[in-house]
């Protein structure tokens, strides 16, 4: 039945072959967050492979590249609809533009990958294992292009429990992508004799392995879920808040007083916690809707709900010039102490294109989505903020927190990473969720706890491991209270190496296919 079904597809053509190759796509999304159907990701893959027997022409092999890309990308990042309906009446004829634009855009790397692998590769078994790895290159080129956008990667799909993220401690995300690039293209060998069985099993077998792996990894470690009474005596305490204000009311005028007065009352000292602990107040991205440096009186409001020796760390806009004479905003991180003072501050670097920035502003003359006229400045990249009483932190605003080996400062080394984010653009969709599994991979990658603070949710610690210590669900109003725990930080081989253990899989398949195509041609035979 799989034969025949795989000669249906390699017979289709016009119409029926681009639309199946645009559900296949689409259907490979399943097995991202937040659904996490993971055999989908082989199916879809499958059915890509099948029909490309039936492909005679380069024209039709970029084709299949770009219709698969667009299936999967277009429902994928179907949520970034929800920030054109914060304000309708200006935004929302752009929808359609914007999704179906950046769904075709994106499309071109699956497309480049797709049309080198049917290519380069002569048969179904050197064919699969070049698709796997030019669909990884693809991955890493479409994070790091135009200012990149690695969301939605393969390895997210393993997000779904934190034993088969584990090997990103070693080889990164992109390197598990290249991993899960195999596992969804060799289960489509099964049509391709008995060698290609074998690899079809071994395909399946890479779950077994990331799951087996990770879990073996992880089974001496303590719980990650450690209550209050259990962390040591002088571990900060995290009091996170998300507010769960809509975007929509966010920057009202009428609305912000009502809105900093919720804040303060979720930041107060919570009855049940111990006298003399320190707590670590986190307040999401631009909670803050004043410029802090520019209001004492506010200052001294955030103050007052501090105890001695606590801090309250805020996302706000920032608009004090620092190498220029001309206005700017920066999209800041600032730490603020019992006594009203900013003691730190972090301006945003890797900014928004069209949320926070508009590129090409003089040919392009669309307004940003965020609120203000002025586009964002940039910060200066990764930083350590060191706060007298708690542990060093590297503060990443919103979607940077994304960037597989962007997220610290290399020379000087954070105890933990905060992400300060605003995911009430986006609705109760896909994408909060899909923020926060490329979020949690940092904190395996890097060996250090995350905290994340989001507006409308999702709030969560991750240890050092990406195993939840707490979490606040979507669209939910509360606060989280939880330690500070940094003993299990660790160095991890991807902290080392960063991405020289990705390029090392992707030349291995490129020798193996080379010389496994070399010794078919040898014997006088290519399929």
């Amino acid at each position: 039945m799989i034969d025949r079904l795989a000669k249906r597809l390699a017979g289709m053509d016009g119409w029926p072959r681009r639309l199946t190759w645009l559900f296949a796509g689409a259907a490979a999304v399943l097995a991202l967050p937040p659904f996490f159907l993971i055999p989908a990701l082989p199916l879809g893959f499958a059915v890509l492979l099948w029909s490309l027997d039936g492909v005679k022409t380069r024209k039709s092999a970029l084709a299949a590249g770009w219709w698969f890309g667009t299936g999967h990308f277009a429902v994928g990042f179907y949520w970034i609809a929800h920030a054109f309906l914060v304000q309708p009446e200006i935004y929302g004829w752009m929808i359609p533009f914007a999704l179906l634009g950046l769904a075709g855009g994106l499309a071109l790397f699956p497309m480049i990958a797709v049309w080198a692998s049917w290519q380069l590769g002569h048969g179904r078994i050197a064919r699969a294992f070049l698709l796997a790895s030019f669909w990884a290159i693809a991955e890493f080129a479409r994070g790091h292009v135009l200012t990149g956008f690695p969301w939605n990667l393969l390895g997210h799909v393993w997000a779904i429990d934190p034993a088969p993220m584990q090997l990103a401690s070693v080889i990164g995300v992109y390197g598990l992508s290249a991993v899960t690039a195999l596992f969804a293209t060799l289960p489509a060998l099964w049509i391709a004799g008995r060698p290609g069985k074998v690899l079809a099993v071994c395909g399946v077998l890479i779950a077994a392995g990331l799951w087996g792996g990770g879990a073996w990894h992880l089974a001496g470690l303590p719980a990650a879920d450690v209550t209050l009474a259990d962390a040591p005596a002088d571990a900060p305490i995290l009091q996170i808040v998300q507010p769960n204000i809509p975007q929509s009311e966010k920057w009202e005028k009428s609305l912000q007083d009502q809105h900093f007065r919720k804040l303060l009352s979720m930041s107060r000292r919570p009855a049940d916690l111990p006298l003399g602990r320190k707590r670590i107040v986190i307040w999401p991205e631009t909670a803050a809707t004043f410029f802090v440096e520019t209001d004492p009186g506010r200052r001294a409001m955030m103050a007052d709900i501090l105890g001695p020796g606590d801090i309250l760390i805020t996302g706000a806009p920032r608009t004090f010039p620092r190498d220029s004479d001309e206005f700017q905003v920066w999209n800041s991180v600032q730490v603020i102490n019992d006594q009203g003072r900013i003691v730190a501050t972090f301006d945003k670097f890797h900014l928004v294109p069209f949320g926070e920035y508009v590129p090409f502003r003089a040919i392009l003359p669309f307004p940003k989505l965020t609120a203000g006229r002025t586009d964002f400045s940039s910060g200066h990249g990764a930083a350590t903020l060191h706060v007298k009483n708690i542990p060093s932190f590297s503060p990443l605003v919103c979607y940077e927190i994304i960037f597989p080996g962007a997220v610290t400062d290399d020379n000087d080394r954070p105890s933990w990473l905060l992400n300060v984010t605003n995911d009430g653009w986006f609705g109760h969709s896909a994408g909060p969720y899909q923020h926060l599994a490329a979020a949690r991979y940092r904190a395996v990658e890097e060996g250090v706890p995350l905290v994340r603070a989001a507006y409308t949710g999702v709030s969560a610690v991750f240890d050092s491991y990406g195993r939840k210590q707490a979490i606040l669900p979507l669209t939910k109003q509360g606060i989280l209270i939880t330690p500070l725990l940094d003993g299990k930080n660790h160095t991890t081989v991807y902290y080392l190496w960063r991405d020289i253990p990705f390029y090392g899989i992707v030349l291995l398949v490129f020798v193996l296919v080379l010389g496994y195509q070399r010794f078919r041609k040898s014997l006088g035979t290519e399929k």
